[in-house]
């Protein structure tokens, strides 16, 4: 007679269960670095409610440096994920979308009434539709070049504009209609620019594993060196343009009746050779 006790049923019982599945971890690594370009962008908006304009430019240009290494890292320490991603973009609708609207607004929009308040909201609008236009395009887009302005570069035009009127002493909303509309225009320009179909050069073909000339380095040398001379005004004058190359490059191409879409449709089209790469 076969009897089972308790335990040895128990035991059977667990034997045929299918396996627990395993917890899905978070890489660390990566993950920090998108979290301190949160807070960048954080601190940003604190620093502005406390009329702190320069402290708040200098906020979203570190979540910028930021923003741009946590992916490198990511892929790096080969620690990519799909949370990552999602907590990637997230931050950037902080840092780069919201952040640089409300400052623009406490800075000098506020003085305009609703077209103050609208300008600020197109710029933020914006900011949303192309990081969503970017995360669903991944796949099909030439990797040489952006969709628009990335939202970074936006960002920091609006951002840099303020830090460099601050330094020279111009306070925003007190300073008449002249600097309240040139920061409407600014706002406007940068929000716009964002969910145009223009080229922006992105800089990812650029491979940092591979050896340069020794000039090279000495350039960049020189490139800080001047950065430091006066770093709102250069760095201003960087992103400006930064801002308006992707007009020259549409141009450009219209010019030599090159496709100016950034988009493939077909991978066997000629003209599509070096997409999906």
């Amino acid at each position: 007679m076969n009897v089972m006790h308790d335990g040895d049923q128990a035991l059977a019982d667990s034997d045929d269960a299918p396996p627990r599945p395993r917890r899905k971890g978070i890489y660390i690594l990566p993950n920090l670095f998108t979290l301190a370009a949160l807070f960048g962008g954080f601190y940003a908006i604190v620093m502005a409610m406390n009329g702190r304009f320069e402290q708040s430019a200098i906020g979203i240009f570190c979540a910028m440096v930021l923003d741009s290494l946590d992916g490198r890292v990511a892929r790096m320490t080969n620690t990519q994920s799909t949370f990552g991603e999602q907590m990637d973009s997230l931050s950037d609708m902080v840092s780069f979308g919201a952040a640089p609207a409300l400052i623009i607004y406490e800075w000098a929009l506020k003085g305009l009434g609703k077209l103050g308040w609208i300008a600020a909201f197109v710029y933020c609008s914006c900011a949303a539709l192309r990081l969503a236009r970017f995360n669903t395009n991944l796949a099909v887009v030439d990797k040489r070049f952006f969709q628009g302005l990335p939202s970074p570069a936006a960002a920091a035009l609006v951002m840099g504009f303020i830090w460099l009127m601050d330094e020279l002493g111009f306070k925003g909303d007190g300073e008449g209609p002249w600097l309240q509309w040139t920061a409407f225009a600014f706002a406007l320009y940068a929000g716009l620019t964002m969910v145009t179909n223009v080229p922006f050069y992105s800089f990812k073909d650029v491979s940092f594993k591979r050896s340069v000339p020794f000039i090279v380095i000495v350039a960049i040398a020189l490139g800080i060196a001047f950065i430091t001379l006066h770093p709102p005004l250069v760095l201003f004058g960087l992103f400006v343009v930064y801002g308006l190359s992707g007009y020259g490059v549409y141009a450009w191409k219209r010019v030599k009746g090159r496709p100016v879409s950034v988009i493939a449709t077909s991978m066997d089209e000629p003209d599509e050779e070096g997409l999906h790469r």
